[in-house]
């Protein structure tokens, strides 16, 4: 009897897999490390190598600019990205939701933008030091206006807010807990810490995630965290995905 209650306790476990056929590999918060992208893609694609023919799709997870200093180059690299077998699909962050809000004239956004990693930003698309230290806000959003092109603020805005896959929804920050998918606010999914890192209890989806920094991957029963900090540690993640299956590959 005592077999039989630990099997029932295993069955409540849920499992969380994709449709079969299916492989993701979602990339973790870039911050304008240009290099470690190319490595992290060289990675991906010598472990494809290794693997069955399936239908893959390229996730990143938001935070591909501020902090590092190739977040123009970052932008150009993936708006040019081409790979006939291979979907690309990008979440927007909380970064590029102050760049796009800052470039669109939001002065609270520009001020909290430069804050928080904008200034590498501007610097990647040509500016000085010198420059940036000497202009006044509404100088700088004159500058950003004429530097950063059309179209990166484009591709940059038309970001997802959430990609479900199967079993598993990828996002940037989190969800809320016990909040109905279809009702959750984009606030939410771009800057939500708590109440969603430490809820206690498995989700109706796996949560795959970004956001919140940890030195390696943090994987709970209801989310998978894989910010390792790149812009400090030199460290850019991924997490591949396939049938019931998880590894993970990174630049070390």
């Amino acid at each position: 009897m005592f077999r039989k209650f630990l099997n029932a306790r295993r069955s409540t476990t849920p499992s969380f897999a994709l449709p079969p056929g299916e492989r993701v590999y979602a990339i973790g918060d870039v911050h304008g490390c240009l290099s470690l992208v190319d490595t992290l893609l060289a990675a991906i694609a010598a472990d494809r190598a290794t693997r069955k023919p399936a239908d893959t799709t390229l996730i990143f997870l938001g935070d591909l600019v501020d902090r590092g200093p190739e977040s123009a180059a970052v932008l150009e690299r993936l708006r040019q990205f081409e790979q006939p077998d291979m979907r690309l699909r990008i979440l927007k962050g909380n970064h590029e939701e102050i760049f796009v809000k800052a470039l669109d004239g939001d002065d609270k956004a520009l001020r909290l933008f430069c804050r928080i990693g904008g200034r590498e930003t501007i610097q990647s698309y040509g500016m000085s030091e010198e420059e940036y230290n000497r202009l006044d806000y509404a100088e700088l959003l004159a500058a950003m206006q004429r530097l950063v092109p059309a179209a990166h603020r484009d591709f940059v805005d038309g970001f997802e807010d959430m990609i479900a896959i199967g079993d598993y929804l990828f996002v940037h920050a989190g969800i809320r807990p016990e909040v109905a998918l279809e009702d959750q606010r984009p606030a939410d999914l771009r800057w939500i810490r708590d109440p969603f890192l430490d809820y206690p209890r498995p989700l109706e989806k796996m949560i795959v995630h970004g956001h919140t920094v940890t030195e390696a991957p943090e994987m709970r029963a209801h989310r998978i965290g894989i910010d390792t900090g790149a812009y400090q540690s030199g460290v850019l993640t991924a997490i591949g995905l396939e049938d019931g299956e998880r590894w993970v590959l990174d630049t070390r």
